[in-house]
């Protein structure tokens, strides 16, 4: 299915993703050179969301895989039902099959586990496959995931080598918790999303939550840039500024207050170093907050 650059910009759109013409051009080139995409950035930018647009515009399914330290092939390719198979044997206990007959009968695919990789690759169509923070697997598990990329084949020593039935269009995610390798840089296109300045997260907060007035969104924006400025262990992204514009919407607030801030730290910091550093310096941050939100 072809899909131009500007239908891709207007699917980004309709779902209330603010794209600049970078993000829009590499999500494009990706579909139209059928190469997988690397998206880097910190958390909470909208990494993940780049995904979900390319499945909305191929009109097709978006098959996630988490990536998580320990994650091994048998988790990202397949596994078999253990459970169906031991009750498969004592249903044939008595039926005169022979041993081969029985373990043909066992290890089919019938009893097999699809995770997603292999779910990707035998989908009826092409799907959207999200390796979702890929930095956190493995080295090990990246070469293997290089080597499924390259290949587009799985083998299962009970079956035989299964093929792709369609490629499936490919992005990846990384939060830049570990370098990635170079061999798996070469393979994709790159598209690096930082945090967004204010004008940009003011857009993106006024699409997504409309219900917040416009001095309380400026003002949220305001605070968020300021305090990304602080040496915090965990940043906040995108994803904190919304969360607390819709909850101080939700609770009716109008505008922001030093006792408001202080009172729900916790929705935009998820580090008590952190909270104990913005309290140290709310008094600072709540100065410039009325600055950066008049000038924006």
């Amino acid at each position: 299915m072809e899909v131009s650059k500007e239908q891709i910009a207007q699917l980004l759109a309709d779902r209330g993703y603010v794209a600049e013409e970078q993000i829009v051009m590499s999500v494009y080139l990706a579909r139209l050179l059928n190469k997988p995409l690397l998206v880097e950035g910190p958390a909470g930018v909208g990494k993940t969301e780049i995904a979900k647009v390319m499945a909305a515009a191929l009109q097709t399914d978006l098959i996630r895989l988490q990536c998580y330290e320990g994650l091994d092939a048998a988790h990202a390719l397949y596994e078999w039902n253990y459970q169906r198979q031991l009750l498969q044997i004592k249903l044939e206990e008595q039926s005169g099959k022979s041993i081969e007959e029985k373990e043909a009968n066992i290890f089919s695919e019938n009893f097999l586990l699809k995770r997603p990789l292999l779910q990707a690759i035998t989908h009826h169509q092409q799907p959207v496959l999200l390796i979702d923070e890929v930095d956190r697997a493995d080295e090990e598990f990246e070469s293997f995931l290089l080597e499924v990329l390259s290949d587009w084949q799985i083998t299962i020593p009970e079956i035989g080598t299964i093929e792709a039935t369609h490629i499936p269009q490919v992005i990846l995610t990384s939060n830049r918790v570990r370098e990635l390798s170079e061999a798996l840089r070469r393979r994709c296109l790159y598209l690096y999303i930082d945090y967004p300045d204010f004008a940009k997260e003011l857009d993106i907060l006024q699409r997504k939550v409309p219900q917040a007035n416009e001095q309380l969104a400026r003002e949220i924006c305001a605070f968020m840039q300021e305090v990304r400025k602080l040496r915090l262990e965990k940043v906040p992204g995108v994803a904190e500024t919304l969360d607390w514009a819709t909850a101080l919407a939700e609770m009716h607030f109008d505008h922001l207050d030093k006792d408001l801030i202080e009172s729900t730290l916790g929705v935009v910091l998820k580090d008590w170093q952190d909270m104990r550093q913005a309290q140290d310096s709310l008094q600072e941050l709540w100065d410039k907050v009325g600055v950066v939100a008049k000038i924006g």
